[in-house]
């Protein structure tokens, strides 16, 4: 630092706040810093800043599953957004969402020092009255429901799922049927009960829902199922991967879509504009959400004060051309 401070013509003080990334400099000085540090090979060493401050500038990321659209679109913005803080992420990836695991991946991270925690779990477990998260270390949860301690950020599940039912109900379809996530999934339930609270404030009938997983084969399996029952005219899947198989379904089984079944997926991913035909859905903003629940944690780490709350993030529906009025599925039938 005495070297960098010299060949810079600054105090070792103005050195320690450039390095620190502090805001009270002037740009010319931090150019003629940074040229230094560059000149001389310096690194600021971060084991020795953090016996100084208590901070590792590192942020632990428990998640279930990397396979999901969702958590995978989450994890990069969270990434993106803890580097752009000047913060580095540890992943630690769990097999099974038990209470066991979860304990397990708090102590290794603990283990690891990092001044905060970000939990992708979407199963149920957080809520469950014999879980308990460690105390003393900072923590949000994300796309999960947590005991009332915690920070929450999620999208607003209950919402797109009233937006998909409804727009089909709009349409003139006498009902919508409905293929869930898996019953373990927060996201799934949320959508499922918004689903059938839809139907029932009109006075629709409410058939049971056909479970999946998730996956596109699962979707196709239950289309399959629905494409023989000639009263099904609509299809809310919860989500864009399910809806793929279920178009997948229809078309073999000679139910074009639109025109005698109108279907509506779940995310937005990048894909579902290229489905056949291209899907209406409702979109998720992953990456506010991976923003947001950064934000929120270094606001606890930085405020060495716990918070507490849900945020939630908006979503909006997508109409493409997988959905269609029911009087046209009507006209065109023989």
């Amino acid at each position: 630092m005495a070297d960098v401070a010299k060949r810079a013509g600054v105090s070792s003080q103005t050195v320690s706040r450039v390095s620190n990334g502090h805001q009270n400099v002037d740009a010319d000085t931090r150019d003629r810093v940074l040229a230094a540090m560059a000149a001389v090979g310096y690194r600021p060493n971060s084991a020795a800043r953090a016996l100084k401050t208590g901070r590792f500038r590192t942020i632990g990321v428990i998640m279930f599953t990397l396979s999901t659209f969702g958590n995978m679109r989450t994890l990069d913005a969270i990434a993106t957004a803890t580097a752009e803080a000047g913060y580095s992420i540890t992943l630690m990836p769990l097999s099974h969402p038990t209470q066991g695991e979860v304990a397990g991946a708090f102590t290794r991270l603990s283990e690891q020092a990092v001044d905060g925690i970000l939990i992708i779990i979407e199963a149920h477990i957080l809520d469950r009255a014999d879980i308990s998260l460690p105390a003393g270390i900072p923590v949000v949860i994300v796309d999960s429901d947590a005991a009332d301690p915690y920070t929450v950020v999620d999208t607003d599940q209950r919402q797109g799922a009233r937006l998909a039912t409804e727009h089909l109900l709009a349409l003139g379809h006498p009902t919508v049927h409905h293929v869930a996530g898996p019953p373990t999934s927060f996201s799934s339930a949320r959508r499922t009960e918004a689903w059938r609270a839809s139907l029932e404030a009109v006075g629709a009938p409410v058939d049971e829902p056909l479970v999946g997983d998730w996956s596109a084969e699962s979707g196709y399996r239950i289309g399959a199922q629905l494409a023989q029952n000639p009263a099904v005219t609509a299809i809310f899947a919860a989500n864009d991967q399910m809806a793929l198989g279920v178009l997948r379904a229809l078309h073999e089984a000679g139910r074009p879509v639109p025109d005698d079944v109108s279907v509506v997926g779940f995310d937005d991913t990048e894909e579902s504009s290229s489905y056949w035909p291209p899907l209406t859905t409702v979109h998720q903003d992953f990456s506010a959400v991976g923003r947001i629940c950064v934000q929120r944690l270094l606001a606890e780490i930085e405020q060495n004060a716990a918070a507490a709350g849900t945020t939630i993030v908006p979503v909006r529906l997508v109409e493409r051309a997988s959905t269609a009025p029911f009087a046209a599925r009507v006209a065109t039938t023989p």
